[in-house]
């Protein structure tokens, strides 16, 4: 019995060692697994957020990852921070393409504007309500502008400015009567009719007096604290702020 022990110890031993390797495989494949399945996991997770991304903004899987290309090249340096819709209309090739973001561009910007519109019309009433006449502007006899039509809006643009682009392209969709000052212009009658051309003003409505285009004169200056673009609202008391 005594001459048997090595031999059933050496057993042993060889049984545990391939007992703890096949823990040990076990254990590196279950860590393979699970390393694989959290790889699946996250790569579904960034699947989703791309598409829900892609469709806030009406865009394909193509469209959006061409965008995320667009991205990591010339244009994402040029212009980083620039929305999808805009990286993809100055950088397609096809009119029709440049039409559709087009399009996709104007409606969210109005959808946006209106958003804002309405909370900064809020806003004006919370001043009036807590701090009367704190956001009045009185405009006077200010030469330029109009005070015959009750409701009429005062837009401040000036040239190559995205934002007065969307402003402009809210308030013409909105078909609201607006006088329009182009600052910038020196004066020049020719320069505001180059602009108007460039900006597609609907020319029937300049002509019935609907959309009236001014030279800016400094009125921006005193009234636009700075900001641009700016739309002033004619109400009961006068002009008053009603968006930046």
């Amino acid at each position: 019995m005594n001459k048997k022990l090595p031999f059933l110890t050496c057993s042993m031993l060889l049984f545990a060692s391939m007992a703890f390797a096949n823990d040990a495989s076990n254990t590196v494949n279950t860590s393979a697994q699970s390393s694989s399945v959290l790889e699946t996991l996250r790569d579904k997770s960034a699947q989703t957020k791309s598409l829900q991304s892609a469709q806030q903004w009406g865009l394909n899987d193509t469209e959006w990852q061409k965008y995320q290309d667009l991205k990591q090249g010339k244009r994402g340096i040029q212009s980083p921070g620039l929305d999808p819709l805009t990286t993809l209309g100055v950088e397609s090739d096809s009119s029709s393409e440049r039409r559709h973001l087009a399009e996709l561009w104007v409606k969210e910007e109005y959808q946006r504007t209106e958003k804002e519109l309405a909370f900064q019309r809020e806003v004006n009433a919370a001043w009036n309500r807590l701090y009367p006449n704190a956001l009045s502007v009185n405009m006077g006899n200010a030469a330029g502008l109009a005070h015959d039509t009750n409701g009429r809006l005062a837009l401040f643009v000036r040239n190559n400015c995205e934002r007065c682009d969307a402003r402009l392209a809210a308030v013409l969709a909105d078909n609201r009567p607006v006088d329009i000052y182009l600052v910038g212009s020196d004066g020049k009658d020719d320069t505001v009719r180059q602009w108007a051309i460039s900006h597609n003003i609907p020319v029937d409505r300049v002509r019935n007096r609907q959309i009236t285009l001014n030279h800016d004169k400094g009125l921006w200056m005193t009234y636009g604290q700075g900001q641009m673009p700016v739309i002033l609202q004619q109400g009961e008391s006068g002009w008053q702020l009603a968006a930046f």
